[in-house]
């Protein structure tokens, strides 16, 4: 099948786009899901009793419930919608960091982590003098469980790290981290952002207590995230927002919260990207992770196989350990910015630069380099037009050192 022709800005504009670990294109049923609810049923949630409100308040609770289904929560409760990964760990880190890190405590993060899962940590370590301590990586590049084992110990309180690396594709052993960690009674925070797209994640198989993710990794508008949490830790948090319909009273001088999930979801919400949300998750179930993950390993490997033929591309991470279809790389002696500005003129898109990922550049001794990442709607001749951009990469650049020497 040709999934590139459900996805409409594929017919608008000619673009062999390897950048799906930044967004995701978003499918012809996303959209029109999305336009179907500003069109007939746009109301506010919560806040009246006609129809299009009450309409509204269905719409959510039905893509909460979905969501619910899509991680095996046990309860809709303890999904609450936020507008990205990034707002869910630092609803995580200012609701449980500030009230229940408390000073000599240790915060565990992974060195590949995202900004996004490193700097709402250091604002907590600073504010609650608490320590960080940065677990690295093993001989395949992956979370270095034996590192790990030894950095923990009684005054670990947090554990923050990526199912998936941005920059690498690289896939980490969660589910091991999470009981390594739990038996020090540490709680654990996977930013799934990067691997929702690619397998399965089923919250109480993980015995996770918390998990985040953004909707528009997985073909969702922008805008909507995702934050789970276990009902017993998110009971005893303090809220996030203060506002409307996250109150359960209010006085004069004091305010009672309402329950789950409404404490944490303070402020008119996203019911357009909720509803595209739902549209997405259906999306990606109908095609199936096996789906998915087979035209990602054809193309990588298709793309692989070119790049290292030219004999001027510089990968990083072990092609063995398993990850997604993510491609790290250089061409040697040329920055990342000039390849990615080159690329674009042949209609390739990539990323380029530290990927928000600082340290873990920092770490590899590798300032910035190129990302090409796959989806289902890539097929063969975006890889071939990569490889005909990166030719005429090394022709302006590597011939032109060749004749200065």
């Amino acid at each position: 099948m040709d999934y590139k022709k459900k996805f409409p800005i594929f017919s608008n504009i000619e673009s062999h786009y390897l950048d799906t670990a930044a967004t995701a294109q978003k499918p012809k049923v996303v959209l029109d899901k999305v336009v179907e609810y500003y069109e007939n049923d746009n109301g506010n949630p919560g806040r009246g009793s006609h129809a299009l409100s009450i309409k509204a308040e269905e719409l959510l609770t039905d893509a909460r419930k979905t969501v619910q289904k899509f991680i095996n929560a046990k309860k809709t409760e303890e999904i609450i919608f936020t507008k990205s990964t990034t707002e869910s760990i630092n609803l995580i880190a200012y609701s449980y960091g500030l009230d229940y890190i408390n000073e000599g405590d240790e915060i565990i993060l992974g060195i590949s982590n995202h900004h996004a899962n490193i700097v709402p940590w250091q604002f907590i370590a600073k504010k609650k003098k608490a320590k960080l301590k940065y677990v690295y990586l093993d001989d395949n590049d992956q979370f270095d469980l034996n590192d790990f084992k030894y950095k923990m110990s009684d005054k670990t309180k947090i554990v923050a790290v990526s199912a998936v690396v941005n920059v690498t594709g690289v896939i980490q052993p969660i589910k091991e981290i999470i009981e390594i960690a739990h038996k020090w009674n540490a709680l654990v925070v996977v930013d799934a952002a990067q691997s929702v797209l690619h397998f399965k994640h089923d919250v109480q198989e993980l015995d996770a207590d918390f998990l985040v993710f953004s909707g528009h990794k997985i073909f969702a508008p922008m805008g909507i995230g995702v934050m789970y949490g276990k009902e017993e830790i998110l009971n005893k948090m303090s809220p996030f927002l203060y506002g409307g319909d996250m109150i359960e009273f209010v006085t004069e001088q004091d305010s009672t919260f309402a329950q789950l999930p409404n404490k944490f979801e303070g402020g008119t919400q996203n019911v357009g990207g909720a509803v595209g949300l739902q549209e997405a998750i259906n999306f990606l179930e109908e095609i199936g992770y096996e789906k998915i993950n087979e035209v990602e390993a054809r193309l990588y490997e298709k793309a692989m196989k070119e790049m290292n033929k030219l004999g001027f591309i510089e990968t990083y991470s072990d092609e063995n350990v398993e990850k997604t279809g993510v491609i790290a790389f250089n061409v040697k002696g040329v920055h990342s910015h000039d390849v990615s500005f080159i690329l674009d003129s042949y209609d390739v898109a990539i990323r380029s630069g530290h990927h928000c990922a600082q340290p873990l550049m920092s770490y590899l001794d590798v300032p910035s380099c190129c990302r090409v990442s796959f989806s289902i709607y890539n097929d063969e001749k975006d890889v071939d037009k990569l490889i005909e951009g990166l030719k005429k990469v090394g022709e302006i650049f590597l011939s032109k050192d060749k004749s200065e020497n």
